[in-house]
């Protein structure tokens, strides 16, 4: 294995961690109500996901190398499941408030995601509200949502370090799943 495959298994598996770090919300079988504006000047609803499978990445470009390995799994993902109606969005907690520590720009998240090969769209999550319902308590992390835009348990939160599996290889298993159940 070369060193920028071990590279790209290690970013892709950043978003896996050991199920019990997250407990899931006492709601989690309740749909998520969100709106959350993209870095475009538009918003996705909860409202216009529900019907499909939808998996949020939630993270900060802040994170450097962690936040490059992260946006790359996510577009691996979302290239191997868009086809399936699968929503794949990587969702940002970068503060929108200037005088913020965590701070980023619309224009600096897109630039980010140019530079790093993100094609998804990029959804603000500022405050960490969204996050918080899903029952993640760290980024990054991933939370699928179900047709019905309710949390499939296990929340995928904090950094595997094994560097073999790849966030596809991870995720299809539970995607699949979730696709072919009625």
């Amino acid at each position: 294995m070369s060193a920028n495959q071990r590279r790209l298994g290690l970013a892709l598996a950043i978003l896996l961690a050991v199920a019990s770090l997250v407990t899931p919300t006492t709601g989690a079988q309740n749909a998520l109500d969100f709106k959350l504006k993209t870095t475009d000047g538009g918003e996705i609803t909860s409202e216009m996901v529900r019907g499909d499978v939808v998996v949020l990445a939630f993270g900060s470009a802040l994170l450097g190398p962690l936040s490059k390995q992260q946006v790359q799994g996510v577009q691996e993902l979302a290239d191997e499941f868009g086809a399936r109606n699968v929503r794949v969005y990587w969702v940002t907690t970068d503060s929108d408030k200037a005088q913020s520590k965590t701070y980023a720009s619309d224009d600096q998240l897109r630039a980010f995601a140019r530079k790093n090969g993100l094609k998804t769209a990029v959804l603000r999550d500022p405050e960490g509200a969204l996050l918080k319902q899903t029952g993640a308590d760290q980024i990054p992390a991933v939370v699928i949502l179900d047709r019905r835009g309710a949390v499939s348990v296990p929340v995928v939160g904090g950094q595997n370090p094994d560097p073999k599996h790849s966030l596809v290889e991870d995720l299809s298993p539970r995607l699949n799943k979730m696709l072919t159940a009625h």
